[in-house]
């Protein structure tokens, strides 16, 4: 391979695909708006947790292959890899997307591959060819439903979402199958061409709205399952049934894997890409908001338990195990027992002692709630109620005695 890359976006996604494509031997140009990462990165280092990356980010760096910036230069390939957020009430917010857009359309010449990598509401694809359009009118870019005769003046813009697991990025990134799907069918075939020379697994083609709905159905899949585990949570409440119980013999039939409750669902992409769909297509759509509205209203649910048994103390001091979305990475976006966390203390229920192994100093805003950032000894010495929100590893040692003296609220089954 020696095309020549150029990532917008050194984060969770962009940096383990500039150090690995880097590795495979292009000249990566990545890029990001934070000049401290740029600087971490341009000094071999890593600004996120993800296993072997520090190595290949290392490696990457020394070699000359990869080197990082704040600014876009000229390349065969631009891959966008920005955040996808939400605005209040749900709406898509694509302004990381047209700013990494409007970003490169200078630096664009005829024969490019523009790469939409950033989870996206259906149509995206087409609004990223639209922004470059509207920027260089010099430029054929393509349409949706229109076959343009290729033009020495073409370039091509696909959609491939990225659908890689925390802890597992790299090797995912390698042997996990692609869908990839072009504006139009010549965009289609230049992105395929191009993951086929690192992607092990299978490289699917279809067009860029499959592709864009291919992913949020994946996540909302997964977010519908969640919620159907944690309304059951809520019924056996009710009912006066042990819920992990529950959960294990209705497994046991063949046919059945029911998902194990938590706090709520957090993270970058269960907890934001349903509502893509819902806001596409609301009148649709019931189905998948009413999951997402039963997820969000999980953590209130922990709260009020949490509140009723604080009621028997004058001052109680509260463990909360883990801050992260999901077990045993550092990534707390979105993360339910975060929220947590900082409500319970910048409502008073009690002194908050938060215990998250993987990150080093607490956000802003848990530390202006009063949450203390401590080791797990000291959390469970001082604490009179343990609040398991996220399953790490290390916690499963903590030992039963210890645990019987305390009042125990164990939200995603971790002594379970």
């Amino acid at each position: 391979m020696n095309q020549t890359l150029c990532i917008m976006g050194l984060g969770y996604i962009g940096l383990p695909t500039a150090s690995l494509l880097a590795s495979k031997g292009l000249r990566v140009h990545g890029v990001d708006v934070s000049a401290r990462v740029v600087e971490t990165i341009s000094a071999g280092h890593i600004h996120i947790r993800e296993p072997a990356l520090d190595i290949l980010v290392k490696s990457a760096v020394q070699s000359g292959r990869l080197t990082a910036h704040t600014e876009p230069t000229a390349a065969d390939i631009f891959i966008l890899a920005v955040p996808t957020p939400f605005k209040d009430g749900f709406e898509p917010d694509l302004r990381y997307v047209e700013e990494a857009t409007r970003a490169i359309a200078p630096c664009l010449a005829a024969g490019n591959l523009v790469i939409l990598e950033s989870t996206s509401p259906v149509g995206t694809s087409e609004k990223v060819a639209a922004w470059i359009s509207e920027a260089r009118p010099d430029l054929v870019v393509p349409r949706r439903g229109i076959q343009e005769i290729e033009a020495p003046e073409s370039i091509h813009v696909a959609h491939c979402p990225e659908r890689v697991l925390p802890g597992q990025i790299i090797r995912e990134l390698v042997d996990n199958d692609r869908i990839v799907g072009g504006v139009d069918e010549a965009s289609t075939i230049a992105a395929a061409d191009f993951y086929r020379q690192f992607v092990a697994g299978e490289v699917l083609e279809t067009d860029s709205r499959t592709a864009e709905l291919a992913k949020l159905t994946e996540n909302t899949f997964r977010d519908v399952n969640i919620a159907l585990a944690n309304e059951l949570s809520q019924v056996c409440d009710h009912l006066g049934v042990d819920v992990w119980d529950l959960v294990q013999l209705a497994n046991r039939h063949p046919r059945v894997n029911v998902l194990r409750p938590g706090p709520g669902v957090g993270g970058h992409c269960i907890a934001v890409d349903p509502w893509f769909i819902v806001h596409s297509a609301p009148e649709q759509a019931r189905l998948i908001r009413l999951a997402r509205e039963v997820n969000s209203g999980k953590p209130e649910q922990v709260m009020a338990k949490v509140r009723a048994k604080a009621a028997r103390f004058q001052s109680p001091t509260i463990a909360c195990l883990g801050l992260a979305y999901k077990p045993d990475i550092d990534d707390l976006r979105e993360s339910p027992a975060l929220h947590i966390s900082e409500r319970l203390a910048s409502e008073g229920v009690g002194r908050v002692l938060a215990v998250e192994p993987h990150i080093e100093s607490l956000p802003a805003a848990l530390k202006e709630a009063g949450v203390g950032l401590c080791g797990l000894d000291e959390a469970l010495a001082e604490a009179d109620i343990v609040l398991g929100l996220v399953a790490h590893r290390g916690f499963r040692k903590v030992s039963r005695q210890l645990l019987q003296e305390k009042i125990v609220i164990d939200t995603c089954g971790i002594w379970r």
